[in-house]
C-alpha cells in the first residue's frame, strides 16, 4: 500500500509500484483532469507538479514519488477559486478542443512560480506542450495576463 499526498491530501493506494503516476492518479484515484496524450512524455497532457516542478506523470513510476507533494489540474484552484493562470486561461478563451490545456495550465503555473515575469524565451523554453489545435499564441498571451495579475 502507498501512501501519496495528492492536492494536499493523504491518499492510499494498492497501485503496482511501477505503475505510471498519470494512471494511478486517473484509474485509482479518480482524478481525471490530468490526461494521457502520449505515453512517452513529449506531449505534455499529463503534467502535474511533484514537489512543484512540472512533471510529465506518464513516465513517472508510483515508488519514484514517495513522501513527494503531487499537484493535479484539481488541486490548482483555492477555495474554489481560481489561479491567476486558470482566470487568464478563461478570461482570454485560450481552450478550442481543451484536451492538452489540463498540462499546460500546470507547466504555465510552475513557469510563474520560478519566474513570476517571464519573458518570450522563457516562455518558449518552458512552454513544451503539445497543442493539436495551435493555441500557441493564446497560451503566451495568457502566461502574459497572468504575469501582470
Amino acid at each position: 500500500m502507498a501512501v501519496l499526498n495528492v492536492n494536499g491530501k493523504s491518499v492510499s493506494t494498492n497501485a503496482d509500484p511501477r505503475t505510471p503516476l498519470l494512471w494511478v492518479l486517473r484509474e485509482q484515484l479518480g482524478l481525471t483532469g490530468t490526461k494521457y496524450g502520449c505515453g512517452i512524455a513529449q506531449c505534455g497532457a499529463c503534467t502535474v507538479h511533484v514537489d512543484g516542478v512540472a512533471t510529465r506523470s506518464c513516465q513517472v513510476p508510483l515508488n519514484s514519488v514517495g513522501n513527494k507533494k503531487v499537484v493535479t489540474i484539481e488541486g490548482l484552484a483555492a477555495d474554489g477559486r481560481l489561479n491567476k493562470i486558470q482566470a487568464a486561461w478563461v478570461e482570454l478563451d485560450v481552450p478550442q478542443c481543451g484536451y492538452c490545456q489540463s498540462g499546460m495550465v500546470m507547466a504555465a503555473t510552475a513557469l510563474l512560480a520560478a519566474k513570476p515575469n517571464p519573458s518570450d524565451a522563457d516562455i518558449d523554453s518552458v512552454m513544451t506542450n503539445i497543442c493539436r489545435c495551435g493555441t500557441y499564441q493564446q497560451v503566451r498571451q495568457a502566461i502574459r495576463a497572468a504575469a501582470k495579475a
